[in-house]
């Protein structure tokens, strides 16, 4: 049996509505009705940096971390394909440069959908302390 199990359906047109568990996610390729594959992509990109970026800072000692958040953007090439996505990270804890760097690293270490992407979409990450 898989681990992650989907469900997606279109009745008509290019929006899909995916079950996700008990959940219900839209998505729509023209952006009429849900956001689109890309930016869902960026999203859960995001989604899964956010936390991993808290852990780190667990793992090195900096538990207070406060409120976090990420900014994100992506390029896309000719043909609509993700060519680069860039995270601006917005942390309330004020630390070092070298301090924000290894949580960094050890972010995109635990981030799962870092490790699933091709190491060209992995985000460039910019980290901006004393942010809040």
């Amino acid at each position: 049996m898989s681990d992650i199990q989907t469900s997606t359906v279109s009745e008509e047109g290019f929006a899909t509505t995916s079950q996700v568990g008990d959940f219900d996610l839209q998505i729509d390729a023209l952006d009429e009705t849900g956001p689109n594959p890309n930016a869902t992509l960026v999203a859960t990109y995001a989604s899964c940096f956010l936390p991993a970026f808290r852990v780190g800072g667990q793992k090195t000692g900096n538990d207070g971390l406060g409120k976090i958040q990420i900014d994100a953007d992506a390029d896309l090439n000719d043909d609509d394909d993700l060519e680069r996505i860039g995270f601006d990270v917005y942390v309330e804890a004020d630390l070092s440069d070298e301090e924000f760097a290894e949580i960094t690293d050890l972010a995109e270490d635990i981030c799962h959908v870092h490790d699933a992407l091709r190491s060209e979409l992995h985000a460039d990450v910019n980290v901006v302390g004393d942010a809040f």
